[in-house]
């Protein structure tokens, strides 16, 4: 998977595939071939952490 320039659309994109596909970050980041630190740093960035409770970036 190539990851979107817009970080909005990452954090869609990467939450619609957490709810559809995948149990964890790491399983999408593993299958996808993308690196689990980039779509952190980036939606970080945005004010959005990764929470595993509900499998979702959220809004800290």
């Amino acid at each position: 998977m190539t990851l979107p320039n817009d970080d909005f659309i990452l954090l869609s994109l990467v939450n619609t595939k957490l709810r559809d596909e995948y149990s964890s970050l790491e399983d999408l980041c593993d299958a996808e071939g993308v690196s689990q630190q980039e779509i952190c740093t980036r939606l970080n960035a945005l004010g959005y952490a990764y929470t595993p409770e509900y499998n979702a970036f959220k809004r800290v």
